[in-house]
């Protein structure tokens, strides 16, 4: 395991004793002198060398080149980005990280611009889970966990600088970022409903809070029938879970609601034996909202900040919902199921309307691994975005490109979507008659049908399926965004700085080879 620590400045090391990779865009990397990383690879290497591999870098996309054996390294990020991708690349610069790091203690020293200081910073956090069953061997014999320090370092262009907040806004981002990636590597066995709570507990006592929890059978006695519902048949019972931060002087009142499945077989309408495995991640929207609550606390937020959790096993059992029967949703409708492994809509639906009538927020986003159609519609890369607000929509998609958790935007048309719901004997149900027309945006009408179509507030739906993974290793999307999506209520420059800019339309893109310095 290794323990990220983000530093304003380059600290002295020889390579020979702590690795070093140094990465950037080419302007940036061929604009920076010797002079400004001498302390990291001197005496190992000159200047001439250094000059050298600067000169023989071409990224297509990406490349690197070797400054003292596997020691030292340059690396190059790629030359260009589209309209819907990050100014940073993230997503490169944490493949590179992750290809180029050698599992040691080490240093990285990221070349990039203050505009993409906070995405840069989080790019290199995902490169480096948290969670490990694996064993090495101690000396001893006795097998053990390893844990090593890497610093990142950064060099910021012209005459920006890294600040001591910027730091702390990093770390905590980071933080947030790991331990939602660990949440979603971690088997049921391990992070089922009592396990994610636990996560909760240790999070509400860092942040002296004390988390709200309705579980059981009291879910059903206080009308939760979503959430009851879709996990009534787990040994394990089902959760609402609410931590609240309620600072003196806030005038709004945010929610964040997340979907918690902490395991999905599909109920009685049963996965296949290769659509179940990786199913763990199911709980991937409520363990970013989870990071990103601790993170944006750390930070500062000034505003009633509340984090909804809707935790349950989708298990098969005797207790297990059928489909054709009906539940009654903490909105008070009704919902004939003809999907079981449609049940995230469901759990959901309880939380938003809890967050609404309970909480009283003015804007609600609820975060989920919803659909295998995500994937199809918007890509591996790009969560997808349903709103009810226009102007939150263009705000998450600047912030997207931002932070580097990338959206993008499915309609918003719920006279023309909802009626694929239509049911004979209750309000609606829970999957659709037409599963090609516009599943991604059906999915979260279903969800907005509960919080109400007449909803005054602002309700972003976000469905990250396909991005909360890379591979076999969970990405932790969704921390960055909500930090920079919310960032105007944020104590911290930082983050300030990305909701303005998204809330400007962007900013103008600054020159591509400024001189890099030192801070």
């Amino acid at each position: 395991m290794s323990k990220l620590s983000y530093r304003r400045e380059l600290v002295p090391s020889d390579p020979a004793q702590a690795p070093v990779l140094i990465v950037g865009q080419t302007g940036h990397l061929k604009e920076l002198p010797f002079e400004r990383v001498r302390c990291k690879l001197e005496p190992r290497v000159s200047a001439e060398i250094f000059e050298q591999a600067k000169s023989v870098l071409h990224p297509a996309p990406t490349d690197s080149c070797s400054l003292y054996l596997d020691l030292a390294k340059l690396a190059v990020l790629p030359t260009k980005a589209s309209r819907h991708n990050s100014e940073s690349r993230g997503h490169a610069l944490t493949k590179l990280v992750q290809t180029h790091t050698s599992g040691v203690s080490e240093s990285i020293v990221v070349v990039c611009d203050k505009e993409n200081l906070f995405a840069s910073g989080c790019a290199v956090a995902r490169a480096f889970p948290l969670y490990s069953r694996k064993t090495s061997k101690a000396e001893n014999g006795v097998t053990s966990a390893e844990s090593v320090a890497v610093d990142v370092e950064f060099l910021l262009t012209g005459d920006d600088c890294v600040t001591k907040e910027d730091v702390l806004v990093l770390e905590s981002a980071a933080k947030g970022i790991r331990l939602a990636a660990k949440i979603v590597d971690a088997p049921c066995s391990e992070m089922n409903v009592s396990g994610f709570l636990k996560e909760i507990d240790v999070v509400a006592k860092e942040l002296k809070l004390t988390p709200k929890v309705i579980r059981g059978e009291e879910l059903k006695q206080q009308g939760f029938g979503g959430i009851y519902g879709v996990g009534k048949a787990s040994n394990d019972p089902p959760a609402l879970a609410v931590l609240s931060y309620e600072p003196e002087g806030a005038t709004e009142t945010v929610a964040w609601v997340g979907k918690g499945i902490v395991y999905d077989t599909g109920g009685l309408s049963i996965k296949g034996k290769t659509a179940m495995p990786g199913m763990k991640r199911d709980c991937g929207g409520a363990a970013a909202i989870l990071g990103a609550f601790y993170a944006a606390v750390k930070c500062g937020f000034k505003q009633n900040l509340h984090a909804v959790f809707c935790l349950a096993e989708n298990s098969v059992g005797p207790n297990a919902t059928r489909p054709d029967d009906i539940h009654r949703l903490y909105s008070g409708q009704t919902v004939e199921i003809n999907n079981t492994d449609a049940e995230g809509r469901l759990v959901l639906s309880d939380g938003v309307c809890y967050a609404d009538r309970n909480l009283k927020a003015s804007i609600i986003l609820d975060m989920a691994t919803l659909t295998g159609a995500q994937g199809i519609a918007t890509g591996k890369y790009h969560g997808a975005i349903l709103t009810n607000s226009e102007q939150w929509e263009q705000k998450a998609l600047i912030v997207g490109r931002k932070t580097a958790d990338l959206l993008s935007p499915v309609p918003y048309c719920p006279e023309l979507h909802f009626c694929e719901f239509k049911s004979a004997v209750a309000d609606m149900k829970n999957s659709v008659m037409d599963r090609g027309n516009a599943q991604v945006s059906c999915a979260g009408l279903f969800i907005g049908a509960h919080l109400g179509f007449d909803y005054e507030g602002a309700w972003m739906h976000v469905d990250m399926a396909s991005p909360v993974h890379n591979g076999e290793r969970a990405t932790g999307y969704g921390v960055a965004l909500l930090l920079g999506l919310f960032g105007e209520h944020s104590g911290a420059d930082l983050l300030k700085h990305v909701a303005e800019a998204a809330a400007s339309g962007g900013t103008v893109k600054e020159p591509q080879h400024k001189k890099a310095r030192v801070n």
